[in-house]
């Protein structure tokens, strides 16, 4: 959201505003994607930022306040934070909320990083604020003008060359103390290099190295959301991943991927090591991120389950014990229940089979789920091209099966207990049940039945399947009991 004339006139009558952080950055990136070195003030202007974040120097935060009231919703958080959350009132509009801040000085403290001794001081120059950011790239800021008065070319405070770099395209940490002060800001760096395909800088680059142990410190929280961003955001997340690795932060984050890193795969499939493999293969999966955490850990297991022999090597039962620890590490990592046993399935079954009957078709599609088997098939694609051999045949093949699977699904045969034509009321008023084990036995056992005979799931055939069935465990009359 972008304040209005109103707003920036009556705040610059006392102070004055600034756009600041990925915003500004991402303008400067975007007016720079001619190639010609310059800033294209249209670009600039014309860049669609969704997410702005705003700072006003040189006006107390009571009068900001006051200020704001004016013309929306003001959300002060916690006094001594010095940030205003606001939404403009607009009639029949549902607008956004913003951050708007005082210049403050900021240290992370406390166990895991978690909290930070935040300063805010309005009198604070709007220099002495970017200082206390991460990297250069990130230490602009934007003078905010009224449009009437908005000159062609912007005008940037740029105090650290953040601009220079932007165009170098270099992850530059701003001070010598950035990462004692923020050890995410080392996994963050690594997530930006990857994001916009930056180098990093070679002194910042030297700094991770050197303080990569810190990065222990930090809540699992706020490293799954930065891996989070490097999955998702970025085209091609080995980029970060490697930089992890180079640097000596996936040692720290993730030793059971690291541990991938010398392990060969002889034989005819694969040119590359394990962890190269893997995350090769992330870069080829859709940007989903239950799919990039399968794709990234789909192999985790293979330096503990490899058995070299002549001209080449396997790894017998990788997948069962990939999906072992693949749940420790995503529960380490403090992932939601539904992202574990979504990925911990991918996990388990990414080496399946090809059926060869309509009838193991729909079995596997039973066990993983109509979704579910079409993120495998997506999954072994991405394997595929990340072994970097020949894949035309494999192609064909996985074609071949997407194309059967989808005609098997359209068939609407019963895949799961809710796909019967009978449900827990049915049974438990045809053998006098209460509610209990023994009813989800029997519909169990009738979606195995229509697993194999789709042609009988109908009613009259499951309640005689299923008279069938409890006869034979128990031969004696349910009903009577």
């Amino acid at each position: 959201m972008h304040l209005s004339d109103k707003i920036i006139d009556s705040v610059n009558s006392i102070g004055q505003i600034y756009e600041v952080g990925g915003a500004v950055r991402d303008r400067i990136r975007y007016a720079l994607s001619l190639g010609t070195g310059r800033i294209d003030p249209h670009k600039f202007w014309s860049f669609p930022s969704e997410e702005v974040d705003y700072l006003v120097t040189g006006m107390p935060i009571d009068a900001l306040i006051s200020d704001l009231k004016q013309f929306g919703q003001v959300q002060q958080v916690g006094r001594s934070f010095g940030v205003i959350k606001f939404k403009l009132h607009i009639a029949n509009f549902k607008s956004k909320t913003v951050d708007i801040a005082l210049p403050r000085r900021e240290t992370s403290i406390g166990l895991g990083h978690r909290d930070f001794e935040i300063e805010f001081d309005p009198d604070l120059p709007v220099e002495q604020d970017l200082g206390r950011r991460d990297f250069t790239a990130n230490a602009i800021a934007l003078r905010i003008q009224n449009s009437k008065f908005k000159i062609q070319n912007p005008e940037i405070i740029d105090p650290y060359n953040g601009v220079q770099d932007i165009k170098d395209r270099l992850i530059r940490m701003v001070n010598p103390r950035a990462f004692q002060e923020d050890p995410l800001r080392m996994l963050r760096a690594c997530q930006f290099a990857a994001r916009f395909q930056f180098s990093i800088e070679q002194g910042t680059f030297k700094a991770i190295k050197k303080s990569a142990r810190l990065i222990r410190s930090v809540s699992p929280e706020r490293i799954q959301q930065e891996l989070n961003k490097m999955l998702l955001k970025a085209d091609q997340p080995s980029i970060g991943l490697w930089l992890m690795q180079r640097s000596g932060l996936l040692k720290e984050l993730l030793p059971e991927l690291e541990a991938g890193v010398d392990v060969t795969q002889p034989g005819g499939y694969h040119r590359h090591k394990v962890f190269e493999h893997s995350i090769r293969s992330v870069d080829y999966v859709p940007n989903i991120l239950e799919m990039r955490l399968s794709a990234l850990f789909h192999d985790i297991a293979k330096p503990q389950c490899r058995e070299a022999f002549e001209g080449g090597a396997h790894f017998y039962g990788h997948d069962k014990l990939g999906e072992k620890i693949v749940k420790e590490v995503l529960e380490r990592l403090k992932y939601s229940g539904d992202v574990i046993a979504r990925v911990s399935m991918m996990v388990r079954r990414h080496m399946f089979a090809f059926p060869e009957t309509e009838k193991g078709l729909r079995r596997l599609i039973s066990k993983v789920g109509t979704k579910g088997v079409y993120d495998l098939i997506e999954l072994r694609r991405a394997d595929i091209k990340a072994q970097g051999r020949g894949t035309e045949e494999a192609d064909r093949d996985l074609d071949l099966f997407e194309q059967a699977i989808t005609e098997v699904i359209n068939k609407n045969s019963p895949f799961t207990i809710n796909d019967l034509e009978v449900d827990g009321e049915d049974i438990m008023a045809e053998f006098h049940l209460k509610p209990g084990p023994e009813v989800g036995m029997i519909l169990r056992h009738l979606l195995e039945h229509v697993l194999d005979h789709p042609e009988q799931n109908a009613r009259d055939s499951l309640l005689n399947e299923a008279m069938r069935w409890v006869g034979a465990r128990c031969p004696y009359d349910q009903r009577s009991n």
